[in-house]
């Protein structure tokens, strides 16, 4: 069978025989009882790893981003995010339909980054009864349809100041929080401790097959618990699923350095062929977005896949390639190949 090199996501990835091992030894219970012991140990690990009161197993990283949202709002209130936030482009809605509350969209430019000058004029007042109430500035990092962009440590505070002083929440879509601490060497904890509440996936760049953690207040969690059953999502002997999570924050964040440096070397390795477009600044992660002169991104897709070359689509004419676990440095060397034929 031909091999398929697949860039489409890091959420491809399949668990290795070591994860698998974890799971089929692992302990179960109950969990919406919370008797299930190796979700709680899952829990416990990542609000020590994050640095908070406590945190929640959720199935998915909407799940999560969803219920903190909802907790932190009531019908009617009003979120500042970035246009292309992953809540607004990527979430179906869930905002709306879910909480019943609206998004207040900021242009953060090509790096998908705002700043505290830029929202705090989109504050609204409080006196303005007439006006939808602003309770919530969120921000993803790293920033996924930006292409892995990490937002600097120090907006990030600034930014938590803001919130302070308008007495908002600040929630932070962290799926790929992992990645940004990685690259930057500021722990998970340093980057949590700024927000009121986190989303973190685990079945992304650290391979487990499902599930997030959502982190916060003990009062927070035990708010988000209800949440989280109210939408169909108390599963019960989940430390199967658990385990994989377990072992994915054990042992597999200090390996997405290299998902990083094969990122980099597929945008030196495309910046050198003709018809291609990339801005390699922007390449901070494991993501890589980049476009063809020559060719439409539908042809593009097509013509890569029937030479077992996959990608996803990032903006509307912008292709969107992603390095994880399941891709190795030969795999990117033959990728570039395929390119190359191709934009002949």
């Amino acid at each position: 069978m031909k091999k398929i090199i697949d860039l489409r996501s890091d959420t491809i990835t399949k668990p290795s025989q070591e994860m698998r091992k974890a799971m089929y030894d692992a302990e179960v219970g109950d969990d919406v009882y919370k008797e299930d012991p190796t979700a709680n140990e899952l829990e416990k690990y990542a609000a020590e790893l994050l640095g908070k009161e406590a945190t929640l197993f959720v199935p998915s990283g909407v799940m999560g981003n969803q219920i903190c949202l909802n907790v932190l709002t009531q019908p009617g209130d009003e979120v500042i995010c970035e246009k292309d936030a992953h809540i607004f482009q990527y979430e179906s809605g869930s905002p709306a339909a879910l909480s019943g509350i609206q998004l207040s969209l900021v242009d953060g430019g090509l790096p998908g980054i705002f700043t505290a000058k830029q929202i705090e004029p989109l504050i609204r007042p409080e006196s303005a009864y007439y006006m939808a109430r602003t309770k919530v500035i969120e921000i993803e990092n790293t920033h996924n349809r930006a292409g892995g962009t990490i937002n600097s440590i120090e907006n990030i505070k600034s930014l938590s100041n803001l919130a302070k002083k308008y007495n908002l929440s600040f929630h932070l879509d962290g799926a790929r929080i992992w990645n940004a601490s990685v690259e930057t060497g500021i722990s998970p904890a340093e980057y949590a401790k700024h927000f009121d509440t986190i989303s973190c996936c685990l079945s992304k760049g650290l391979g487990a097959p499902i599930g997030s953690i959502i982190a916060g207040t003990k009062d927070f969690i035990k708010e988000a618990y209800r949440v989280r059953k109210a939408w169909g999502g108390g599963m019960r002997q989940v430390g199967i699923l658990a385990a994989a999570g377990l072992y994915a924050l054990k042992n597999n964040i200090p390996r997405l350095k290299e998902d990083h440096e094969k990122a980099t070397l597929l945008a030196d390795r495309l910046s050198l062929i003709p018809g291609i477009i990339i801005i390699k600044e922007l390449v901070q992660t494991n993501i890589v977005m980049f476009s063809s002169l020559k060719i439409s991104v539908d042809d593009f897709l097509n013509r890569c896949k029937e030479n077992g070359l996959l990608f996803g689509t990032g903006k509307v004419g912008v292709i969107r390639a992603v390095t994880h676990m399941d891709v190795s440095l030969e795999d990117i060397d033959q990728a570039v190949k395929i390119i190359e034929k191709i934009m002949l």
